[in-house]
């Protein structure tokens, strides 16, 4: 196995929505969105100063994905970055593919000179494997994070 990092180009749209999908699935149990996620994400990457992916291979295979997103704050002083997506397929896991991941995330936000990257974990009760795997990268616990969904009713 020999894994490749490589910036996600739009081209990739599909590559980097699959590993999206796959990850919702795992985490929430919800259904693959299909075409449209696949339109949504190519114009996100298109988006190249606000969104990037990062695909890992392991020769055509996609073996797992990371988006890195610039958020803004004044207690940062502007930007700095945020991993939003992190997976890996079940057949790459402990195989380094999410480290080799989160390095590429880390040079990038270093060539972005952004002081903090951040990452939205899942609960420490449920997925204590996934929180111990940031933390061994340094990442520290900051409080929970709360989402409110801004959806158009009818």
């Amino acid at each position: 196995m020999s894994i490749i990092i490589r910036r996600a180009g739009i081209e990739d749209a599909g590559h980097v929505a699959k590993a999206v999908d796959d990850l919702l699935l795992e985490l929430f149990q919800t259904e693959p969105v299909g075409p449209e996620r696949v339109k949504s994400t190519a114009g996100l990457l298109a988006r190249t100063d606000d969104l990037v992916a990062f695909l890992a291979f392991d020769g055509d295979t996609v073996a797992g994905a990371l988006t890195l997103s610039t958020c803004f704050a004044v207690y940062a002083a502007g930007p700095f970055g945020e991993i939003a997506e992190l997976y890996v397929a079940p057949a790459y896991r402990s195989k380094k593919v999410g480290a080799a991941l989160i390095d590429r995330a880390i040079e990038h936000a270093r060539e972005k000179r952004w002081p903090s990257l951040k990452v939205g974990a899942p609960p420490a009760d449920t997925w204590s494997r996934t929180v111990d795997f940031y933390k061994g990268y340094g990442f520290h616990e900051i409080g929970p994070r709360l989402g409110l969904e801004l959806t158009e009713q009818a």
